[in-house]
């Protein structure tokens, strides 16, 4: 009778295991290993486990939907920095030059999360559209690198730079870790 108690307890201990370990959460720790930028995506993914559950698909257009908001808000706040008076002529043309490389950046963002919502099917039609989606984020990263590098040197300094640069990498970092993950995605499928 000892040994049936004794196997029921590890049978029990083995299936809690298995529940926990295949959680939302675990799931985007484990989708977000294989990222550039690890701790971040757990970090900014992990608020929206419930809806992310395990579906890579909800996985993904998560990603890129964070990665469009942050970009649209560094947008915002490069449009504000413009505005400010007393910017040197350097300061001002590398303003004007990020303010066009982001607002093609969420361009870019926002056709991807349209194409994405048509990698539902399968076959030639998803290669192509999320072959649309990774060629689009690729090219909103480099804008948004881009923008960064405006600021790069000691012709510009100050605040506004630090600021600048600051949410640049934060957007990049965010949208490699979603072009990471749609590239999982798209060769699982």
């Amino acid at each position: 009778m000892a040994n049936f108690w004794v196997l029921l307890l590890v049978v029990l201990c083995s299936f809690h295991s298995c529940l926990s370990a295949s959680s939302p959460t675990n799931f985007i720790k484990s989708s977000c290993s294989a990222t550039q930028y690890p701790a971040l995506c757990v970090e900014s993914l992990s608020v929206y486990a419930a809806a992310i559950q395990q579906d890579p698909h909800q996985l993904v257009q998560t990603a890129l939907s964070l990665a469009l908001n942050r970009t649209e808000s560094t947008k915002s706040f490069v449009a504000k920095c413009n505005k400010f008076r007393g910017l040197k002529p350097r300061e001002y043309a590398a303003l004007k030059d990020c303010a066009e490389e982001i607002s093609d950046s969420v361009d870019r963002l926002s056709r991807s999360l349209k194409e994405l919502k048509l990698c539902k099917v399968s076959g030639e039609d998803f290669a192509w559209h999320i072959s649309n989606v990774e060629t689009w984020v690729s090219s909103a990263l480099t804008d948004e690198s881009t923008c960064g590098d405006g600021f790069a040197g000691k012709a510009l300094g100050g605040k506004i730079k630090d600021a600048i640069r600051g949410r640049m990498v934060n957007v990049a970092q965010v949208t490699s870790n979603a072009l990471s993950l749609i590239n999982q995605y798209a060769a699982k499928h």
